[in-house]
């Protein structure tokens, strides 16, 4: 595990940026692809826009493909939905290779088959191994839509689940622990005084992780950590 602390929001997102866009040179240069799983919120919105911005040359994104880790019950062009984010601050600026979405506007079970037979199909039969897969933290520690005390965190056997969430009165789709864990890389974006309180405990405390589901999330040789100074305030000595 390694965690980089940036002054601000900003700093962070060019940061995450630059490690996307090395990630799939690399990954291109190396398997002939980029298979990328996208998160929502804010600060992954603004390294989309960074992106789109400053790398539209820089990454050969028609061998990029796209996918999400989780997304809300909604159709693709409601504005809670990830893709819709996704799409408005970095797909309809750059030419992917492909987009994978999660068809939210399903029913839900229905959506989570529907994308596990997609990854099912990209990958050949074999458990995904992303090249990247982008996330973020709640206050909470839930991350994808792997939220506290809900019955996604005891899947090991499906890649793709509809997790009901109590809290929020609602379903999930979202990647399962297993397949987020077997990526070759994966890269935590976290901004805000609000996070900082659950950052602490992922990293730092011994909670269990059914509480900070985020603390599951422990791929070979660990995930990497990209926060701002604000969410890094109660860590011991945040570099």
């Amino acid at each position: 595990m390694s965690v980089h602390v940036y002054e601000n929001p900003e700093e962070l997102a060019a940061a995450a940026a630059r490690e996307f866009a090395a990630k799939a040179t690399e990954a291109v240069g190396e398997r002939g692809r980029f298979a990328v799983v996208l998160a929502g919120g804010s600060t992954p919105r603004a390294t989309y826009g960074v992106l789109a911005r400053d790398y539209a040359d820089r990454v050969d994104w028609s061998r990029v493909h796209v996918f999400f880790g989780d997304e809300r019950t909604v159709p693709p062009d409601h504005e809670d939905s990830n893709y819709r984010m996704a799409r408005e601050a970095l797909l309809d600026h750059v030419p992917v290779g492909g987009v994978h979405r999660m068809r939210g506007e399903l029913p839900p079970e229905e959506a989570a088959s529907s994308y596990e037979e997609e990854l099912r199909d990209f990958f050949g039969g074999r458990l995904p191994r992303f090249d990247l897969i982008l996330l973020g933290i709640g206050p909470d520690g839930h991350t994808a839509s792997l939220f506290p005390e809900t019955g996604a965190l005891e899947v090991h056997d499906r890649w793709v689940v509809a997790n009901q969430v109590p809290k929020l009165d609602t379903t999930r789709i979202t990647l399962t622990a297993p397949v987020i864990n077997a990526a070759l890389a994966v890269c935590f974006l976290v901004a805000g005084e609000d996070k900082a309180g659950a950052l602490e405990e992922i990293l730092e405390g011994d909670a269990d992780p059914r509480e900070y589901p985020a603390r599951l999330i422990q791929p070979p040789g660990g995930p990497e950590w990209l926060v701002d100074r604000a969410a890094a305030r109660a860590l011991d000595e945040p570099a």
